[in-house]
C-alpha cells in the first residue's frame, strides 16, 4: 500500500520535519511513500529524496495543482493521501473526491487557523470558513495535532468535535552530541552558571520581547540568554536587550540545524509564545532532560506538559510571571530522567500507528 503525504514543498520547518519522521516509520512497518509537493524545493528536499519518490507537481499557486493531483492520482494511485496545512487540507479532498474512488483522505492541521488568519478581511475570513467547511465534510479523517487545534478546526467548519482526531506531532529523538560539539556550544555560553536556552524563529507570534523582558527582571549577573532563530525581528530583539542593560548576556546565534548540544548544555528551556499550534522545542528540552518554563498559550504546551506537571506554566503576555517562573525552576531540583521519560510518548513510532489507525489501515 501507498501513502502520499501533500505539502507545499520541504523547507527546514517543523511540519515538513514531522513528515519526514511519519514517513520513514510507515515505510518500516511496510508501506511505501511519495512526497507530493506544490514545488520541489527546501532544505529538507534532498533527505526526502535519498529514501521516498518525490512528485512535484510545479504549482506556484495552490489553485493551480488540481491537474497535477488529478494526474498523480491516476497513474500513482495511493491507497491513501494525508494532505498537510490549509488550503491543501481543503483543496485535495474536493480534487481527490471528485475524481478518485476509493482513496481514503487524511487532512492535518498544525496551527490555529483562526489565529494565523485574523487579520483578514471579512471576504477572505469568509472563504477560509467556506474551504475549510467543504474540505473537511469530504476528508475521510481529520487531524489536529492539539486538542486546541481541533476546537479550531471544528468552530471554523462548524462541525462536530467528535469529528476530529487529536494526533499530537511527532518528535524524533535527538542525535547524540560528540564532546566537540557540546564544547563548542558550551562556548557559546561565556561561562555563564544559570544558562536558558529558547528556540524558534524571531517572529512576533514567539514574543521574544517578552522573554527578554522577563530575563532582564532577573537581576542576575551569572545567568545568559541564548535564542536560537533567525528573523525579520532580530534588530529589534537586540536593540530592546540593549536598552534593558542585558545586551551583553542576551545572545543571537541565528539558526542552528542541529540544535541538541544546546538543549544539553543549557539549565533551563523557556517558550514565551502567544500561540502555538504544538510546540515541538518543548518535547525537544524534554528529551534531553532539560526543565522547561513556557506560557500556557494555546494549545500545546499545556498537554504537552499535562498541566503542569513535566514543567511550569505562565499566563500569555505576563513579564512578572514569567520571570518569578524562570528564577524558581533555576533554583530547584529536576528528575532529568523523568523528563525524557514524558518526552519518549511523543516518539514517530507512536505517531505513525496512530495516522494508520486513523485512516483505517492498520
Amino acid at each position: 500500500m501507498k501513502i502520499c503525504l501533500l505539502l507545499p514543498d520541504l523547507r527546514g520547518g517543523g511540519v515538513e520535519r514531522l513528515s519526514l519522521s511519519l514517513a520513514h516509520e510507515f515505510n518500516t512497518l511496510g508501506y511505501k511513500v511519495d512526497f507530493l509537493l506544490m514545488s520541489a524545493v527546501g532544505e529538507l528536499l534532498h533527505e526526502a529524496e535519498v529514501s521516498f519518490n518525490v512528485v512535484d507537481l510545479r504549482a506556484p499557486r495552490v489553485r493551480s495543482i488540481t491537474g497535477g493531483l488529478v494526474r498523480y492520482m491516476k497513474v500513482a494511485r495511493p491507497t491513501a493521501v494525508v494532505a498537510n496545512m490549509w488550503p491543501l487540507t481543503a483543496l485535495a479532498p474536493i480534487t481527490i473526491k471528485m475524481t478518485s474512488a476509493g482513496v481514503k483522505v487524511l487532512v492535518s492541521e498544525h496551527g490555529i487557523l483562526s489565529a494565523q488568519y485574523r487579520d483578514w478581511g471579512g471576504c477572505q475570513s469568509i472563504a477560509l470558513r467556506a474551504s475549510t467547511a467543504l474540505g473537511y465534510r469530504l476528508a475521510d479523517t481529520r487531524v489536529g495535532v492539539s486538542g486546541g487545534v481541533c476546537r479550531d478546526m471544528a468552530e471554523l467548519s462548524m462541525m462536530s468535535l467528535a469529528k476530529f482526531a487529536t494526533i499530537h506531532n511527532p518528535v524524533p529523538s535527538l542525535p547524540s552530541c560528540s564532546v566537540s560539539r557540546l564544547n563548542e556550544a558550551a562556548s557559546f555560553w561565556k561561562g555563564s552558571e544559570a544558562r536558558i536556552l529558547s528556540v524558534g524563529n524571531l517572529k512576533a507570534v514567539k514574543n521574544q520581547a517578552l522573554l527578554i523582558r522577563a530575563f532582564a527582571r532577573l537581576a542576575s549577573p551569572n545567568a545568559t540568554l541564548m535564542i536560537l532563530g533567525e528573523g525579520a525581528l532580530r534588530p529589534e530583539l537586540e536593540r530592546l536587550a540593549t536598552e534593558l542593560g542585558v545586551g551583553n548576556r542576551v545572545i543571537l546565534p541565528g539558526f542552528q540545524s542541529d540544535p541538541t548540544p544546546f538543549y544539553e548544555t543549557a539549565n533551563l528551556f523557556v517558550l514565551s509564545s502567544d500561540y502555538e499550534g504544538f510546540g515541538n522545542v518543548i518535547v525537544e528540552a524534554l528529551a534531553t532532560g532539560t526543565p522547561v518554563v513556557s506560557t500556557d498559550c494555546p494549545s500545546g504546551p499545556s498537554e504537552i506538559l499535562e498541566g503542569g506537571k513535566w514543567g511550569r506554566l505562565t499566563p500569555v503576555g505576563d513579564v512578572d510571571a514569567l520571570a518569578m517562573a524562570m528564577k524558581t525552576a533555576l533554583a530547584e531540583e529536576h528528575d532529568p530522567e523523568a523528563l525524557k521519560r514524558r518526552a519518549a510518548d511523543f516518539s514517530p513510532a507512536i505517531a505513525a500507528r496512530k495516522y494508520l489507525d486513523a485512516l483505517g489501515l492498520t
